[in-house]
């Protein structure tokens, strides 16, 4: 049905009247798959329920373009409808001249709800919430909260959830589920009906990244965002799993040395994605440049043996191997809380372990590579060959140690001043142990072929 419907383009009118029967997923689909000016032009024929319920959608590609695009009166219907964080998304992509007249004509209610959600930095759990949610006094009786529920049920994003505040001072008390108020006998209060640990709550500063962790490791729906002890929205898990989404795809990004892009890849102009990779690219080089520079310093060893060449690529990729899969799994447990930044010893002694076991594995290999090719006459590494062998061996131990030791490491020193640890993306931790391991290398081999080749 959904590639007939992208077929469809002849007849506007009839396309649009098939489109508005589909799921809204499908039609955000549907959109995305058409040019802008097709976009605007169905979207502007749709109902209005409809079109603030496409713009609710995450998916939507370009929203604060085609909002911009529409006509102002069904541009201000749209964002006025649609839940207070995705309107803000959407007001965060725009620019004036066009920001400010749609900003006027979204109704007060809105608009309010609009200031609250844009004041707070992105990434933050302010950012994502939502200020449309269930709440009602301590005093009341499960029945009156239910009956308040089907009032409200249309205008809320969620009633899953319903919060318990003080008929007074309007400070959250306590949270309770829409189970347990069905569950609950009618005249007893909904107080009642709440669990007796205290609720789970953020802060509108906490990060998005803690909030999608509360939610997962206590099997929330969604989590209440509390200033001054007063709730002003809720993260829902569908915001959380949005959030969750973008910063996967930017960490992604990040991992293989560029700059997060946070549009679709055929959206993205020429000139923009220079910017975005071409900066890291440039950084990497000149970074790389310190490995022609180690190789010039240790150019006389080269000229005297060169059987030392033919092993460097596998010296080079060894280290930065074992870094990028340290430095991989330590980003993840930094993510997740499984390790902090106070742990950093306790990963140093862990990694130096593996490290070394690991090497030795890879040198016991590396070594036994070098004695079967020389045995069946696959190639003649010279007579020194077994003490080239060992000297293979024995660096894979020091470069996959220091590739193990750096790569863990490297997350924590980001973090420690601020920056993200998915900064430290496998090319740039590659880039790093390819020339520590070149000196290591050649160390090494400055020590075992003493006298000899060297």
């Amino acid at each position: 049905m959904i590639q007939q419907l992208l077929a469809a383009t002849r007849e506007p009118l009839d396309f649009v009247r098939r489109l508005s029967r589909e799921r809204i997923p499908d039609i955000v689909d549907v959109l995305n798959a058409k040019d802008e000016d097709e976009k605007v032009q169905i979207i502007g024929a749709l109902p209005d329920e409809q079109a603030i319920s496409v713009f609710d959608q995450a998916g939507l590609d370009e929203p604060g373009t085609l909002i911009a695009r529409l006509p102002r009166p069904k541009a201000a219907r749209i964002l006025t409808g649609m839940s207070a964080d995705r309107a803000a998304e959407v007001f965060r992509q725009l620019h004036e001249p066009a920001r400010g007249a749609l900003f006027k004509l979204v109704e007060p209610e809105a608009k309010a709800a609009l200031n609250r959600v844009l004041r707070y930095p992105l990434h933050s759990a302010g950012s994502i919430m939502t200020t449309e949610f269930v709440s009602v006094p301590a005093n009341w009786t499960v029945a009156e909260t239910l009956d308040h529920v089907r009032r409200v049920e249309r205008s809320r994003e969620t009633v899953y959830a319903i919060y318990i505040l003080d008929p007074d001072l309007h400070t959250l008390v306590q949270a309770v589920t829409l189970r347990r108020l069905i569950a609950a006998e009618p005249s007893a209060t909904a107080l009642s009906a709440a669990p007796e640990t205290r609720p789970i709550t953020v802060s509108p500063l906490t990060d998005r990244e803690e909030a999608a962790r509360l939610i997962s490791k206590y099997d929330l729906l969604a989590v209440p965002v509390v200033e001054d002890n007063q709730v002003i929205g809720i993260v829902t898990v569908d915001d959380v799993i949005d959030a969750i989404l973008e910063e996967s795809a930017e960490d992604v990004q990040k991992f293989g040395g560029m700059e997060a892009i946070d549009e679709p890849y055929m959206q993205i102009g020429f000139t923009r994605m220079i910017r975005k990779r071409g900066g890291w690219l440039c950084a990497l080089f000149l970074s790389e440049m310190l490995t022609a520079s180690a190789m010039q310093h240790f150019s006389d060893e080269l000229q005297r043996a060169i059987v030392l060449t033919l092993f460097i690529p596998l010296i080079m990729s060894s280290g930065g191997n074992s870094g990028s899969q340290a430095t991989s799994l330590l980003i993840r447990a930094l993510a997740l809380q499984e390790v902090r930044l106070r742990d950093w010893w306790r990963v140093a002694l862990r990694e130096i372990p593996t490290g070394i076991a690991l090497g030795a594995i890879l040198g016991v290999v590396g070594i036994g590579r070098i004695v079967l090719w020389q045995k069946l006459g696959i190639y003649d590494y010279g007579p020194h060959w077994l003490l080239v062998a060992i000297t293979i061996g024995t660096a894979l131990v020091g470069i996959v140690l220091f590739g193990s030791l750096s790569g863990s490491m490297l997350p924590f020193i980001l973090k420690r001043f601020g920056f993200d640890p998915a900064s430290a993306s496998a090319p740039f931790v590659a880039t790093l142990v390819d020339v520590t391991g070149l000196v290591i290398y050649f160390s090494v081999a400055m020590l075992i072929l003493q006298g000899t080749l060297l």
